[in-house]
């Protein structure tokens, strides 16, 4: 959304989106993205690349997932919506949490930043 490193963030979309890549997302992050984008072309054109995007799961929690959470970020030491993400990474097992957001650092999931998956080499 035109932020400093939006660039990396639309190349690893667009792998997702090809099926290149896969990946998971809580509907809570999509409903977050939704509301910044309030209205108009930019949330329709978001709203038809993740219904299109091949390679992304979206995961929608259920009030016994929100209840787990609750009780996790207690635990963690994270917010309800940090601990969400952590919370379904873990259900699903997946290999990291793409973040920017440090405060998944020192979890016993590795948090990575997109252009970590762009160019794994480094």
């Amino acid at each position: 959304m035109g932020q400093k490193r939006a660039p990396e963030c639309e190349q690893l979309l667009e792998l997702i989106s090809k099926g290149d890549m896969e990946a998971a997302v809580t509907h809570f992050a999509v409903h977050d993205v939704e509301a910044a984008l309030v209205t108009g072309e930019n949330l329709e054109a978001f709203l038809r690349n993740l219904e299109h995007s091949v390679g992304l799961y979206v995961y929608e929690t259920n009030l016994a997932d929100e209840m787990a959470v609750a009780l996790m970020s207690k635990k963690i030491g994270l917010d309800f919506d940090d601990t969400l993400q952590y919370y379904v990474a873990k259900r699903l097992g997946v290999d990291a949490i793409v973040s920017f957001d440090e405060h998944f650092d020192g979890l016993d999931l590795q948090r990575v930043e997109p252009r970590d998956l762009l160019h794994p080499e480094k």
